[in-house]
């Protein structure tokens, strides 16, 4: 066991991301078995797992919710969040994205890299997660560790660093050699791991990968390419340094393999979890700002308190609030600062984190993942820090909703109920989104996608014995503008007893590629700088409907090239008045489309099935961009309208005999087929 004499070097935060059923929980139940955490091995299957404990994944099979769990291994404490896979749930991976150090990507050995990994793969770029490799299912029919390496190249574009060669191939994988150390790990049926040396068999594939290993590590290194000039090779010591900085920084990825379902190859991963993921200690100071300056806390239990709140659960027994402590030291009771809502908290509890299982404990320091009980103005994203040192931290971005469904109680009396209920939920998870129709009067419900609803409303029938009508999903659609107008003119005038309003504006309106833009081409100071803020302001207001449908408009530049002020009437009010109302203008005179929500589809078929799924996808206005075969299925790309998949699974499933499945993620928006440019 090793020591450290900084104890948050010994601490771990990472995350197990990956595509849907690639076995992240199978990994993170596998984990906490080798670690002594559990005495019996979960699954997914018999809804035993520990992660997976809310009564939606055990009937589903999927991960929903990010679980938190804390286990020990060689004298490191590891936190380690599993997040959901399914592209519904990707604001929860967000979240939990924000607030690690360090993650485990794992990839089918079949499949290699599909949709949602490359989608979870972009959103840890986006953090600056360093990341290690995980090639599960090393046992499964078709497996191949070079091809899934090959994927990740191409689709993802790292440079991997293979450290493992296979023992046995499919149902024959009995082990792995560590090619960093050159010893071989086997694994027989009770679950013991046995270290012998190279087998004769693999000796010179095992010698020849190394040297492979050595010279791309030599490449990437400038402390390796020395010593590899000098001597013709890379020590122990020396390769697992430079493999530690490689994937610290980002330059390298480590790639390791076995199958968690059987057990073999996690040992390995959790050493080299400690060996190359970063501490606390090895991430920048956490920045975050107050009255305009930025400020650094360290990873320092002794510096004053700074803490993201990353997930709200909401239980039967209180409210649940998920803490990522970056600096100083919080005790039961304590006071915090919640920089966000700008209020005072206290601390009623703290816990260790074990997914539904909580132990209590009397304090958290800096580096630490903690439950806290008590907090009761934190929502998802805010920060917690101490009274006398504020400051607020960049929150966790947050999606836009793209289906929505109307939900109603079945029983007059319960609509007060409902409204809490879901005001519970978008407290829980933010990218839930509540409104009322104003034509209408219905309550409509927006999220991620239609599971993403379906799970909602199923959690309102269950936890709150809610008895609740759904309608059918519709998508939010956006309007853009395919021809623009020049110089159209508004002028607002109001006169009505005492100061007027007056302003004079001239707009130029074109199409954009990104959301929206604004710049001003007045000269002569025809009108003042505060004026121009004022009217981009009304600008953005307009925005919010478009002449269509009401839909948010997006894809628009505004260029004001005149305008008129009065010394009197003249106003910031009267200036984003004329904004708002002649940009509402200039829309109807521009040709304009409606865009609705697409979605890139991957769907997994045996090869008897193709047919029929090219011509369903068809009906549906998909767009076919590739169709391969792996193993004996056939794997079809294709990019299809939201609207049109609802319902999809139960049609796959039927044109399929119950063998197909798909995944989807969203790709952005396209013009819908109805929609024709019009004045």
């Amino acid at each position: 066991m090793r020591t450290h004499r900084n104890p948050l070097a010994a601490v771990r935060n990472l995350g197990i991301l990956a595509h849907v059923d690639a076995g992240k929980t199978t990994v993170t139940e596998r984990i906490l078995f080798a670690t002594g955490t559990t005495h019996k091995r979960g699954e997914v299957h018999d809804g035993t797992t520990v992660t997976d404990f809310d009564p939606q994944e055990r009937d589903r099979g999927i991960t929903i919710f990010a679980a938190a769990v804390s286990c020990v291994w060689d004298g490191h404490r590891i936190n380690l969040i599993d997040t959901p896979g399914h592209v519904d749930f990707a604001d929860e991976v967000e979240r939990a994205l924000r607030v690690l150090d360090g993650a485990v990507a794992v990839f089918d050995a079949v499949a290699g890299v599909e949709p949602q990994s490359e989608s979870v793969w972009r959103q840890a770029d986006r953090h600056g997660v360093p990341r290690i490799a995980f090639v599960n299912k090393m046992d499964r029919a078709g497996a191949d560790l070079d091809a899934a390496v090959a994927s990740l190249r191409e689709r993802l574009h790292p440079a991997p660093l293979v450290v493992q060669v296979p023992v046995g191939a499919e149902e024959a994988f009995t082990g792995v050699v560590d090619l960093v150390r050159m010893r071989a790990l086997l694994w027989s049926e009770g679950d013991t791991v046995e270290e012998v040396p190279v087998p004769d068999g693999l000796r010179q594939q095992a010698a020849a990968r190394r040297r492979a290993l050595e010279e791309a590590v030599a490449e990437l290194h400038p402390g390796a390419l020395e010593e590899f000039c000098a001597t013709g090779a890379l020590t122990e010591d020396t390769l697992r340094r430079a493999l530690r900085d490689l994937t610290r920084d980002g330059g390298g990825l480590v790639v390791l393999c076995g199958s968690a379902y059987r057990n073999r190859g996690v040992e390995p991963l959790l050493d080299a979890v400690v060996d190359y993921l970063p501490s606390p200690l090895d991430v920048p100071p956490v920045t975050g700002t107050h009255a305009g300056e930025e400020r650094r806390r360290p990873a320092d239990p002794a510096a004053p308190v700074a803490a993201l709140a990353f997930k709200v659960h909401a239980t039967a027994t209180g409210r649940l609030t998920y803490l990522r402590l970056y600096s100083g030291t919080v005790e039961k009771g304590d006071t915090l600062w919640d920089a966000t809502a700008g209020r005072a908290e206290r601390i009623g509890r703290i816990l260790g984190v074990r997914a539904d299982r909580h132990a209590p404990l009397d304090r958290a320091v800096a580096g630490d993942i903690v439950a806290v009980v008590g907090l009761k103005s934190a929502r998802a994203g805010s920060t917690l820090c101490a009274p006398d040192a504020p400051l607020v931290l960049e929150p966790p971005g947050a999606a836009e909703p793209v289906v929505s469904v109307a939900v109603e109680p079945r029983r007059a009396s319960d609509t007060g109920r409902l409204a809490s209920g879901l005001a519970r939920l978008t407290e829980e998870d933010p990218s839930l989104a509540v409104r009322t129709d104003p034509e209408t009067g219905q309550t409509v419900l927006s999220g991620m996608g239609e599971l993403h609803l379906e799970v909602a409303v199923e959690k309102l029938r269950r936890d709150l014995a809610l008895e609740v009508n759904a309608g059918r999903p519709r998508v939010s659609h956006r309007e853009t503008v395919v021809r623009g107008v020049s110089g159209l003119v508004f002028r607002h005038v109001k006169q009505d007893g005492g100061a007027g309003q007056f302003a004079h504006v001239v707009l130029d309106v074109e199409p954009y590629e990104g959301h929206f833009a604004f710049r001003s081409a007045v000269t002569g100071g025809r009108v003042p700088q505060e004026y121009v803020r004022a009217v981009e302001a009304g600008c953005r207001d307009a925005l919010g409907e478009g002449p269509l449908g009401g839909h948010p408009v997006t894809g628009v530049r505004v260029t004001l090239t005149d305008g008129a002020t009065h010394v009197k009437d003249s106003s910031d009010t009267a200036f984003r008045t004329a904004g708002r109302l002649g940009l509402r203008d200039a829309l109807r005179s521009c040709g304009m489309v409606l865009l609705e929500p697409v979605v890139e589809v991957m769907v997994t078929v045996p090869a008897d099935a193709v047919g029929g799924v090219l011509g369903d996808l068809a009906a549906r206005r998909g767009r076919v961009t590739g169709s391969v075969t792996r193993a004996g299925a056939a794997v079809v790309t294709a990019t299809v309208p939201l609207a049109e998949l609802f319902g999809y699974a139960t049609r796959l499933r039927s044109r399929s005999q119950g063998r197909g499945t798909f995944t989807a993620r969203p790709t952005g928006y396209a013009p819908a087929p109805a929609a024709t440019p019009a004045r």
